[in-house]
């Protein structure tokens, strides 16, 4: 009778414990990421990525302007990689920790950029670690943008 209480015992802590773990691991969706083959910057982006524990999927092309014309973006707010994770466009040298919280809060928008190629943004660091200031800026379905999060 007490090695039969026992191995229930032992098979309900591992069921317990199998079952926290996998609550504690939330599902990281995949990027797909649409850049040059020649860009490197992008390619440090992806890393990045990586190194956050997204899945990535790169895709190279030299023509993204007609995926960023399908997703919304303005020539306004490109940068030099477009990519997807859901239903939300990212652009550009967006943070991991910025796709997180996105995916977290999951708002009514189109996605979120990062105009241009901010120096010390994921993919764009200096050898002297100098950065810029930089905005991830919240593309809203209208197509008007409000700042997501501030990066010093």
């Amino acid at each position: 009778m007490v090695l039969g209480t026992r191995r229930t015992i032992l098979g309900l802590a591992a069921a317990g414990l199998l079952a926290a773990c996998g609550r504690d691991r939330p599902m990281t969706p995949t990027v797909t990421v649409y850049k040059d083959p020649s860009c490197g910057c992008c390619g440090e982006w992806v890393e990045h990525l990586k190194a956050a524990g997204f899945t990535t999927a790169v895709i190279e092309t030299t023509d993204r302007s007609a995926l960023q014309s399908r997703l919304g973006l303005s020539p306004a707010m490109a940068s030099c990689h477009t990519a997807q994770v859901e239903q939300y466009l990212i652009e550009g040298h967006v943070p991991a920790a910025d796709i997180r919280r996105l995916l977290r809060e999951r708002p009514d928008a189109r996605g979120l950029v990062a105009p241009g190629m901010p120096v010390g943004s994921p993919g764009m660091e200096a050898p002297d670690g100098s950065r810029e200031a930089y905005d991830v800026l919240l593309v809203k379905i209208d197509g008007t943008t409000a700042v997501f999060a501030h990066h010093a």
